[in-house]
């Protein structure tokens, strides 16, 4: 355990308030060393806390939380924020079954007022908390962070542009850890920061104001815009000031002598909101994460001293890294194939094709509603595009999917990453709607890969359908280590494959759940039961003939989907009972994820908590059959 003698003295934040700008300094250093070793042991996202440590600190000096209402942006930068507020003992049960979320959360802490995992919103949320602030006429202050590019979304302007109409207080911190909005940080920048946000400068400004009302319109109206254009020309502001904030900055945000002085001044100011542009490192402090590209914004375990993470070997390829791949062998042979990622070309695979093909490349930033409709007018004029976004970020642009896709009936391929449960990241991340909220769509081709060389197919598939939107689904992590063609076949729209024959239940599994419910057939042959399992490939259009035929030939049918209720499973029994297949008394079970949002485990944990596993595929088949229950589970 590192050494923390001033660190152990704080319980909470009303700890750190009699601090002077020294220990507030040491406290910082104690924090970072803390969060390093705490997510050594844990993994998570890393650089981001890193960099805003001493912000963090700050912030909770200068502020009464949690009277005083404190909102992070994405929060994958809280760490360091919860190691502050009384849940340090826990801190090395981050992103653990039964421990602390990796995201800020309200049933965790009264210091998470607001729960946030998605990019952009601490804006709108913390708009909210103001105006009932103001309803109660409660006093108290409001605080958002927003920043780690959350700022490309269009959503952040969306509040601001309100922001100015509606409350007076509000402090929005830009954390600008690597988006270039403003010139280097310097002493002058710092010196400005502090003269602007002062005391001195609001009296003379507010003295000003009261001068030039009475002055005629057009000379009051000169005098706003010559105090607002030449304090935005020196320190970059004028933008926010068009939009009703009073900009501060920009200063180094890991200096604890501007920081707490320019807090303590922003935090004064009630008459409207303002905005403090901090520019901090992601990273600061750790020279491992420093020196990586990615700043260690995501790692697993890693060893301290040399930075050098514990990472598993597979002998099968990332499914990312799938799509990646199989989307270049296309583009070489297709130059109208483009690729799009919103700001997660990594975790997409858009980042190798971009390599590739950087001229065919985009990344929009965190801005989800943009790409789908960018996608949309790059497919309308002749091109083939790709939007590679993970399934719970597809959400946010879900009016778009509908509205400039599908109703237009516009050829956008969907790659969707992060499809069904993704372990440690939990509910925020884990892409559990998207085949009910795509498979509603008229005209839209929705698949599910069960291994990498299904997703190959199904990447050559999408090619094919060039008069309506497709999207194909496939998980996070490895794939299963199976064959992939050097250039795959396309699949035939809307059929499936028998896998393995039976005679008495048929297992049909839509994506990555086919191997599980092989075992599953293997379990139960070993119980004297013949199961079927098919691949449906498809969960829109389905192979109607296929399941009709396993409706036929079997006395019970189950399907098997890593998805929410209303899914694969419903348009499978809506597609029967249309048929009247269910009239001979077919038993018929749907197996999907439950019908809440499972928190954070190891993925084989959260399978059995589902009942997505071989076990519970079994034993549901014995179940329908007739075989009771628990023998079936005991023995299956």
């Amino acid at each position: 355990m590192p050494d923390t003698p001033l660190l152990d003295t704080v319980a909470f934040p009303a700890d750190t308030r009699g601090f002077s700008v020294a220990q507030l300094r040491q406290l910082a250093d104690e924090v970072r060393t803390e969060t390093i070793d705490a997510v050594s042991v844990t993994g998570g996202h890393l650089g981001a806390g890193l960099g805003v440590v001493e912000l963090t600190v700050a912030l909770h000096h200068v502020f009464e939380t949690p009277k005083d209402i404190l909102i992070w942006d994405v929060g994958h930068q809280c760490y360091p924020h919860k190691i502050l507020t009384g849940r340090r003992d826990r801190i090395r049960t981050l992103r653990q079954g039964g421990g602390l979320s990796g995201f800020t959360k309200r049933a965790e802490s009264d210091y998470d007022p607001f729960g946030a995992a998605h990019a952009s919103t601490s804006i709108s949320a913390a708009l909210g908390f103001a105006a009932a602030r103001d309803q109660k006429k409660s006093g108290n202050k409001v605080v958002a962070v927003i920043g780690d590019g959350s700022m490309s979304a269009g959503m952040a302007y969306e509040a601001m542009n309100n922001a100015a109409e509606t409350t007076g207080q509000l402090t929005v911190i830009l954390n600008d850890n690597d988006m270039s909005i403003a010139p280097p940080v310097g002493g002058m920048s710092a010196y400005l920061a502090k003269l602007v946000s002062g005391g001195a400068y609001q009296n003379m400004r507010r003295f000003g104001k009261k001068m030039a009302e009475h002055l005629p319109r057009p000379f009051r109206d000169a005098a706003r815009k010559a105090e607002e254009y030449t304090r935005g020309m020196v320190t970059g502001g004028t933008f926010f000031e068009e939009l009703g904030f009073y900009y501060v900055g920009p200063i180094d945000g890991h200096d604890m002598d501007v920081l707490v002085p320019v807090l303590k001044n922003a935090a004064a100011i009630t008459d409207r909101p303002v905005l403090v542009h901090v520019v901090t490192q992601k990273g600061k402090g750790y020279a491992p994460a420093e020196n990586s590209a990615d700043k260690y914004h995501g790692v697993v375990k890693f060893d301290v001293v040399s930075g050098k993470q514990s990472k598993s070997i597979s002998n099968a390829p990332s499914y990312t890294k799938v799509f990646g791949t199989e989307l270049i062998k296309r583009a070489e042979r297709d130059p109208s194939i483009v690729a799009i990622t919103a700001a997660m070309p990594g975790g997409t695979g858009v980042d190798l094709f971009g390599q590739a093909f950087p001229d065919r490349t985009f990344d929009v930033g965190i801005a989800e509603q943009h790409a789908v409709t960018f996608a949309a007018g790059l497919a309308a004029d002749g091109m083939k595009p790709f939007a590679a976004i993970y399934s719970t970020f597809l959400q946010r642009g879900y009016d778009q999917v509908v509205h400039d896709v599908a109703i237009q009936s516009l050829p956008v391929r969907f790659a969707l990453d992060r499809a069904g449960l993704v372990g440690a990241d939990g509910p925020t991340h884990a892409g559990s709607f998207d085949i009910g909220y795509l498979g509603a769509l008229p005209g839209m081709v929705l698949m599910a890969a069960s291994d990498e060389a299904e997703l190959a197919g199904m990447i050559a598939t999408s090619l094919e359908i060039d008069d309506r939107p497709s999207a194909f689904r496939y998980p996070r992590g490895d794939g299963v280590g199976v064959e992939i063609p050097e250039l795959a076949a396309p699949f035939e729209i809307g059929k499936g494959r028998i896998v393995r024959e039976g005679t008495t239940v048929a297992i049909l599994s839509l994506g990555t759940r086919l191997q599980e419910s092989l075992k599953a057939a293997e379990a139960l042959a070993a119980r004297g039961v013949s199961a079927t399992v098919a691949d449906a490939r498809f969960a829109k259009p389905l192979d109607e003939d296929m399941i009709l035929r396993l409706a036929r030939e079997h006395e019970a049918l189950i399907t098997v989907e890593e998805g929410a209720m209303g899914g694969f499973g419903g348009f499978v029994l809506q597609m029967l009972a249309e048929k009247g297949a269910l009239d001979a008394g077919l038993k018929v079970r749907t197996l999907h994820l439950p019908d809440v949002f499972q928190d954070q485990d190891k993925p084989e944990t959260m399978y059995a908590q589902a009942g997505l596993n071989a076990e519970h595929i079994a034993a549901t088949a014995l179940t329908a059959l007739g075989v009771d229950a628990a023998s079936a589970k005991a023995r299956a």
